[in-house]
């Protein structure tokens, strides 16, 4: 008999900021290319790499943060510049062992809130037709469909979502 997934505490993850190149990345963009492969019958691969890893960084707007485990990488994701004012969130991920915990959910809250920090009012993103999770994630963590809902999304195609930010009081 196996058991669900045990929650993460807060104590227990730890979100970390790091570069593209980061050995931790890897199988993050392993998952994730191998994943869209999967879905879309095509290499994914290409298409993660048609973001430049720079925009990923402070210092062209960006950000990639990983959650961490016990030092192991469990989630990520990352946003980058879409314009002056717009995040544009990418490469959401929940590594396959560590599904069904809500990471997902802490990461997109995690980028959040390192976007308001950032000057950022709204986020931006696309997500693949053939992704429910993900879609369904974005719907619980108040998005705004840009597109009919009750449209078979393979006649959409990539789902586009947005969500404008609050600034928190200090």
């Amino acid at each position: 008999m196996t058991s669900a997934p045990s929650t993460p505490t807060a104590a227990a993850l730890t979100v970390i900021q790091v570069a593209v190149s980061d050995p931790r990345v890897r199988p993050l963009l392993r998952e994730l290319g191998d994943e869209y492969s999967a879905r879309y019958g095509k290499d994914a691969h290409a298409e993660l790499a048609r973001c430049p890893d720079e925009e990923f960084t402070p210092s062209h707007g960006g950000v990639l943060l990983l959650l961490l485990e016990r030092g192991e990488t469990v989630a990520g994701g990352a946003f980058r510049r879409y314009d002056a004012t717009t995040a544009e969130l990418k490469r959401i991920w929940t590594h396959s062992a560590h599904r069904r915990r809500g990471l997902a959910r802490r990461v997109v809250a995690e980028l959040e809130r390192e976007a308001v920090g950032r000057g950022y009012h709204r986020i931006h993103l696309t997500t693949g037709p053939r992704q429910p999770e993900a879609r369904a994630l974005y719907l619980a963590a108040g998005y705004t469909p840009l597109f009919d809902t009750e449209a078979d999304p393979e006649t959409i195609g990539p789902l586009p979502f947005e969500k404008h930010l609050e600034r928190s009081p200090r």
